[in-house]
């Protein structure tokens, strides 16, 4: 599937149409899918190259970095690093550009087979953590239902010292 992308946005939507395909050339090359496969850091990682794809579609847009600061929430500093390409999200999404820029705005999506066994390594984890879930769920309706019979049992026996305490109070009196 492939999309023509503005490469000067003229408005929020484009903007927008620059930002996600920013995002998803990025995620989708080689050596980012190794990274995401990566669990240490994946969020701020993630997190930081979706702020950069937004800084450059803004800044290709023509606001200013305390404008674009404003909009992402972040500060002028950091904006300023992922434009310059201080950092590595900031390096990888200006590359992501330029591919699109050399294909005059047009941008394609193709699934890599490390993607493709990404999500069904993804998808076969969820279910197995789903079956784990049920497991846990049937054993803690197990361990609810022990409970009760404890409290009922723990209930009776309460009854019983009462009982006993009051028949050895009332042989006390009497004595």
């Amino acid at each position: 599937m492939s999309t023509v992308i503005p490469l000067k946005p003229m408005g929020k939507e484009d903007i927008r149409k620059l930002e996600l395909a920013l995002i998803f050339g990025t995620l989708f090359r080689k050596d980012v899918i190794e990274k995401i496969k990566d669990a240490h850091d994946r969020l701020t990682w993630l997190d930081s190259l979706v702020v950069a794809a937004g800084a450059l579609a803004r800044e290709r847009a023509g606001y200013t970095i305390t404008r674009i600061a404003e909009e992402l929430g972040r500060s002028e500093s950091t904006i300023r690093n992922h434009l310059q390409g201080k950092t590595e999200a900031g390096k990888l999404v200006k590359e992501t550009y330029e591919l699109i820029v050399k294909n005059k705005g047009v941008f394609e999506i193709t699934p890599t087979e490390e993607l493709t066994e990404l999500g069904l390594a993804q998808a076969s984890q969820v279910k197995e953590l789903e079956s784990k879930i049920k497991e846990l769920e049937e054993y803690k309706e197990e361990l609810e239902a022990k409970i009760k019979e404890y409290e009922k049992h723990l209930a009776s026996l309460n009854e019983k010292i009462r009982k006993v305490k009051e028949t050895l109070q009332s042989l006390l009196e009497e004595l």
